[in-house]
């Protein structure tokens, strides 16, 4: 399988700098399932996000799968992705060296 990143952006600034809406908020444990998944499923190397409070900000997911296709339907089958409160913008990536965790 080869490996794809894809970034994701949040297209509500407040929802960065006041806190999600109930509706977002469930929209980000859907998202945080979904990554879970991913990652039962053997497909998701990491996922995080930068630490700003302002548009500034960006989650990272790298994630394996056959084809672009394939990765864009993993993609756009995130729940910021589905619900509009997030963009997505995937990218053809290879890890070259990965770390352990820091503790």
């Amino acid at each position: 399988m080869k490996e794809w990143l894809y970034i994701l952006r949040p297209l509500r600034e407040a929802m960065l700098s006041e806190g999600p809406s109930p509706e977002e908020m469930q929209v980000l444990s859907a998202h945080g399932a979904h990554l879970q998944q991913l990652l039962e499923q053997g497909r998701l190397v990491l996922a995080g996000r930068t630490q700003y409070d302002d548009m500034r900000t960006m989650g990272l997911v790298v994630l394996r799968a056959e084809d672009e296709d394939a990765a864009r339907r993993l993609m756009e089958s995130d729940p910021p992705v589905l619900a509009g409160v997030m963009s997505a913008e995937l990218h053809p990536y290879h890890v070259a060296f990965l770390g352990q965790p820091a503790e």
